[in-house]
């Protein structure tokens, strides 16, 4: 897995990763990478330095790692902690799955199935969202039917 700097055209910039730099290609191509704050698929890798870090550079001789968890925030109610978001996109994110749950059916992993039976005629037209994996959702943009990644993980598949 590789992460990128990515900036669209509106100046946004933001990070993603992928498996791979072909990955990364292979999914822009195909438009299915986009700007969180805009929407923008006109998306550029920016220059980013590697962050690896060696087990010589990690410790000095002897000593053991550190981590410095004064930087870390800290509610002063901690059940906020994992409940409130900390930042303006991530209250928008919040806002945007809110809308979608309430507004879609949830169709989990038959996502492509069911679009495609939408777009064919066979099932009724909805809204609705779920899962599917990179084979799939290029077939049907291939074939036509309007698909986008969600910011986020439905509610039925967090712990």
């Amino acid at each position: 897995m590789i992460r990128f700097a990515l900036k669209c055209d509106h100046d946004h910039c933001f990070e993603s990763w992928f498996q791979s730099g072909s990955a990364f290609d292979k999914v822009k191509s195909a438009g299915m990478v986009s700007c969180p704050a805009c929407g923008s698929t006109d998306v550029v890798k920016t220059l980013m330095s590697p962050q690896v870090q060696t087990a010589r550079k990690a410790t000095k001789e002897g000593e053991t790692p550190q981590t410095d968890a004064s930087s870390l925030p800290v509610p002063s109610d901690k059940s906020e902690f994992f409940q409130k978001p900390s930042k303006e996109l991530e209250a928008k994110i919040a806002a945007l799955k809110a809308h979608v749950e309430a507004t879609s059916d949830y169709v989990g992993k038959n996502f492509a199935k069911e679009a495609r039976a939408m777009h064919e005629g066979d099932t009724p037209e909805r809204t609705i969202y779920g899962e599917a994996n990179m084979a799939e959702a290029l077939s049907l943009i291939e074939d036509g039917i309007s698909v986008a990644p969600l910011p986020f993980i439905p509610a039925r598949k967090t712990n």
